[in-house]
């Protein structure tokens, strides 16, 4: 019935695979594994929280700066990080970075690049770019000149002077800034916060990146209870429980570097079959998902048994101001209404006062959540929040609050 457990038993049934002959031929393969500069791309705000998941997967971060973190792995590392970085944008190896005040100099400089490590004869690239505050200002004349350089450099590699490019895809990201160029080979394709599990919308969905990451800035864990009351498509309770079944976030989609002979099929097919050994499918979840819309909760029940986690999560078409707290120490996370459009000014005050008398109700509990309403600490609830972060839901700049309950005992 579930994607997920369709798939997982098919990659389990195909471990056999994995007689000493394979693992002789992984040992050989892990040895000759290049090392190379890594880049993930992050939406403003979440950084940190990207960097400690790098960390966790056991790669050297060398920088964090504006939405990029940069660290040191090699091609396992670039399947392993689309696999499970939940809250980064894209993966991208760092093929070059010098200086260009030139066309020519950004000519000879990119065509020094080895592109035939990554490319094929019969690869398919484009080129995208950016530029700011460079001399070099003119995107597409920049993006049409690293791209003949890649050309130029591929006939004289291959000895050919056309190119079939039926094979596979390859996007080169040119970024120009403060006359510095970076170029990079993106390993993803799709952006990472497309899961493959999101089959049914509602309007306004919060991104999946940015629902994990409320998760994870959270004090939420397994065994606690957690409570969206607003939850639309169903992305954070379902990020939620991927969390707590420990649930590679990328396990049930392509990437483009999957079709790379740079980056042997074989780390993929491993890497795969580790992370669904990994699963915890006796993880003890309690999460609780509602909304007011009866078309919001079918969307997101759909979704949940897409991503193998509807058994994780309760569902309930119910109205904010019926919410009962009826435990201690449980959590709420969610995404309520902006009230952005006219006319919507008084059903989001209606919602504040639903939502400060539930949050009032019980000290024990902590809220977490996300709005475009600066002033919603005076307005909702009443009080300032206990810590705040500015981030970004698609290109709306949103604060996260955080209101802390009273601490469970320990025990």
């Amino acid at each position: 019935m579930r994607a997920f457990f369709i798939r997982q038993n098919a990659w389990k049934r195909n471990k056999a695979v994995r007689a000493d002959g394979f693992n002789t031929a992984a040992d050989k393969e892990e040895k000759s594994l290049a090392k190379l500069e890594l880049i993930a791309t992050a939406t403003f705000g979440l950084e940190a929280v990207v960097k400690r998941e790098i960390e966790n997967l056991g790669f050297k971060v060398l920088k964090s700066e504006d939405a990029k973190i940069t660290y040191l792995g090699d091609e396992r590392a670039v399947v392993k990080s689309n696999l499970w970085l939940r809250c980064a944008d894209r993966v991208l190896i760092k093929l070059g970075e010098f200086n260009a005040l030139s066309f020519e100099e950004l000519f000879q400089q990119a065509k020094a690049l080895p592109w035939e490590e990554w490319i094929p004869e019969d690869g398919k690239f484009n080129v995208t770019g950016t530029s700011v505050k460079s001399k070099l200002h003119s995107v597409p004349d920049c993006q049409a000149i690293v791209k003949k350089a890649i050309v130029e450099r591929l006939k004289e590699t291959y000895h050919c002077e056309w190119f079939k490019e039926t094979g596979p895809e390859y996007t080169i990201k040119l970024t120009l800034l403060k006359d510095r160029v970076t170029i990079t080979l993106d390993t993803s394709g799709a952006g990472l916060h497309k899961r493959g599990y999101r089959i049914k919308d509602v309007a306004a969905p919060i991104k999946e990146t940015l629902a994990a990451a409320m998760v994870q800035l959270s004090f939420w864990k397994e065994g606690r209870l957690l409570l969206d009351p607003f939850c639309g498509s169903g992305t954070i309770p379902i990020e939620a429980a991927l969390i707590a079944k420990n649930i590679a976030p990328g396990l049930n989609r392509k990437f483009a570097s999957e079709q790379w002979p740079a980056i042997p099929a074989g780390l993929w097919k491993e890497e795969r079959i580790a992370a669904f050994d990994a699963v915890k499918n006796d993880a003890e979840t309690r999460i609780i998902a509602s909304d007011i819309m009866p078309s919001a909760v079918k969307a997101a029940r759909e979704n949940a048994m897409e991503a193998g986690v509807d058994d994780c999560i309760e569902f309930h078409i119910r109205a904010l101001k019926d919410v009962r707290l009826e435990e201690d120490h449980g959590i709420i996370i969610c995404n309520p209404p902006y009230g952005e459009r006219i006319g919507e000014k008084d059903e989001i005050r209606k919602i504040y006062k639903d939502l400060r008398r539930i949050f009032e109700s019980s000290q024990t509990w902590s809220l977490y959540l996300i709005t475009t309403d600066k002033e919603f600490e005076t307005t909702a609830i009443g009080r300032p929040a206990d810590r705040r972060r500015k981030l970004y839901n698609g290109r709306l700049e949103v604060t996260y609050y955080q209101y802390y309950g009273t601490k469970p005992p320990r025990g």
